[in-house]
């Protein structure tokens, strides 16, 4: 299974395409960082990430996109640009025609490091170290869309294979 994994951010946006299957280890395929311009307006900013993020799917071919899931933040203005990059993100997979999933923060740490209250430090090292790179991917913003991809094979794909045994059930039998 080919993932695309998107940590959403108005200003930097990380995305990160790995390969694997669930209780194995996953292969990194590319990372990578889109950036817009404060400076620019909004609606300049959403379409350059709408247009970068749709030839990342393009170009990956992924089979499915897993990106994080927006939770409340002090700074009402970070989490409105943060959720709209997340919206621009969903939109992309979408319109691929592909599954799209979010986690939260906190089951994207669980996956990668077995401790939901992982440090952004803990995180990357894991992410390091579980793609068996000779250094972090830089910056965290990439760590972290590396993560959500990792999480989605591991549980993302182990979810899709229940979905799938159950449909089976459902339609006449187990095969």
């Amino acid at each position: 299974m080919r993932v695309l994994g998107v940590d959403p951010g108005l200003t930097r946006c990380g995305v990160g395409v790995v390969e694997g299957t669930p209780g194995r280890p996953c292969t990194l395929i590319a990372y990578y960082v889109v950036y817009t311009d404060p400076a620019d307006e909004l609606p300049t900013r959403l379409l350059h990430l709408d247009r970068s993020l749709t030839e990342l799917v393009a170009e990956h071919r992924p089979d499915s996109v897993a990106v994080e899931r927006v939770f409340s933040q002090h700074n009402v203005r970070t989490v409105m640009g943060t959720a709209q990059a997340s919206g621009i993100a969903v939109l992309a997979g979408a319109r691929a025609g592909l599954p799209v999933q979010t986690y939260t923060p906190s089951e994207v740490k669980a996956a990668v490091t077995g401790s939901g209250q992982a440090d952004k430090a803990q995180m990357t090292a894991m992410v390091t170290r579980l793609l068996r790179l000779p250094e972090p991917p830089r910056p965290a913003d990439a760590a972290d869309a590396l993560a959500l991809a990792i999480c989605h094979v591991w549980r993302g794909g182990t979810r899709s294979k229940l979905a799938a045994a159950a449909d089976r059930v459902r339609r006449g039998g187990a095969r």
